[in-house]
């Protein structure tokens, strides 16, 4: 009998539910009297305060089910319930993740998507990281740039123990971060004044997030071997943690809860009129892309522009689009499902920045978004999604953005169009 082949065997024979009795007797109670309960008529004794809490979140994630995926938000397609219900599962391991352990006394950065866990409108040409914070302690992030194309640190305000945050506090890139040489930095997070490189915490701050963009020929995102080194640490060490009880656990699942119902039934759908002006409504149109705004949400990087637009390509279709890079610090193209989830690009190419696309003669570019290769450069995998979303971001362009111009055409005439 192996290791692993004892403890099943130790878990199935009971031999764990001994323990009780053990502690029992070394407390000098008798082990053998049976547990008391309820007379007959009257309520069970309340459950724990975790047991509780794990139903809060059963009775969350059922309401997800039954509103999210569903006539209220819209999602009424097979496919997209299929999409949804993956998208939900991301989102519940996003939260494990993130808030499950989170210890803002303590904190330690934890990756936040990656190519089996994505929201948040996740980007293949960048990693994200994010890390539990109070607005009343002082902290030290030391890190390295790791070769990244830019990096920024935020605070998010408004989302203590796992809510949505409602504003960035504030944010400061590499320009400002002082990197040495090697491009290691130091910067320091605290509700006071401090010497730059810094942070300046408000009250409510719950999360430091760090962006690290690249442009390489493949996505970073995809590539397993890729770690930003980031260190985070309160400036007064708090000693060890109490040992995880029943009110702790509670918590951490609450956190949790909190989390999901941020990402999903905090808001009903934004109609037409409330969106960015970046965002467009008609499927294959752009509208000019735009800077990011405070009024856009509690997440964003501050120095991107945006243009979004839904597609609708069928078979033998493809949608061509015509564009113009400004001078700026990184850009990128993304295809995501209606949940903000990028396509696969691990297997498939379904993003491009400024070094994997084929820029022509002109400087200007021409991608194209089909289901099957064209045969011509700058190809966009759709997977066979006949609609979804095309998501652009431009990294503190110098100036405005040229408008981009999509047109639909026969998958035979693009290398004409």
């Amino acid at each position: 009998m192996d290791r692993r082949e004892f403890l099943g065997w130790l878990a199935a024979s009971g031999a764990a539910s001994a323990l009780p009795g053990a502690v029992a007797r070394a407390a000098g109670q008798d082990a053998s009297a049976p547990s008391p309960t309820p007379a007959e008529g009257t309520a069970a004794a309340a459950p724990t305060e975790s047991a509780a809490a794990w139903s809060e979140l059963m009775q969350e994630l059922a309401e997800m089910q039954s509103r999210y995926l569903g006539p209220e938000w819209n999602v009424t397609r097979p496919g997209d319930v299929a999409d949804g219900h993956r998208f939900l599962l991301h989102v519940l391991d996003q939260g494990i993740a993130l808030w499950l352990e989170a210890d803002p006394d303590r904190p330690v950065f934890t990756r936040i998507v990656s190519p089996t866990r994505k929201a948040l409108g996740d980007n293949p040409d960048a990693v994200y990281y994010s890390a539990p914070l109070r607005g009343d302690r002082s902290y030290r992030i030391r890190g390295n740039l790791a070769g990244a194309t830019y990096t920024s640190f935020t605070l998010e305000g408004g989302n203590r123990d796992g809510h949505y945050p409602d504003r960035v506090v504030a944010t400061l890139n590499d320009a400002e971060l002082g990197a040495d040489a090697n491009g290691d930095y130091e910067l320091i997070v605290s509700p006071d004044a401090v010497a730059a490189p810094s942070l300046r915490l408000a009250p409510d701050v719950g999360t430091v997030t760090t962006r690290h963009y690249f442009e390489r020929e493949t996505p970073v995102a995809a590539d397993p071997g890729v770690t930003i080194p980031l260190r985070v640490e309160p400036l007064d060490p708090p000693g060890p943690p109490p040992t995880h009880d029943d009110t702790s656990i509670a918590a951490g699942i609450r956190r949790v809860r909190n989390y999901v119902h941020g990402l999903t039934l905090r808001e009903k759908p934004r109609t037409p009129d409330q969106q960015p002006s970046w965002v467009s409504m008609r499927p294959n149109v752009f509208l000019r892309p735009a800077k990011w705004d405070k009024a856009d949400g509690g997440f964003g990087a501050v120095d991107n522009a945006y243009a979004m637009a839904p597609y609708v390509v069928m078979p033998g279709q493809a949608l061509v689009i015509r564009g113009r890079m400004p001078a700026c610090r990184f850009a990128n193209v993304v295809l995501w499902n209606r949940f903000l989830q990028s396509y696969d690009y691990v297997n498939r190419r379904i993003s491009l920045n400024r070094r994997s696309l084929v820029a022509e003669a002109d400087g200007g570019f021409r991608i194209v978004i089909a289901h099957e290769d064209p045969g011509v450069p700058n190809w966009l995998d759709a997977e066979g999604r006949v609609s979804g979303l095309v998501y652009w971001r431009f990294m503190l362009p110098e100036g405005e953005v040229d408008p981009l111009v999509a047109s639909v055409v026969p998958i035979a005439e693009v290398a004409r169009a």
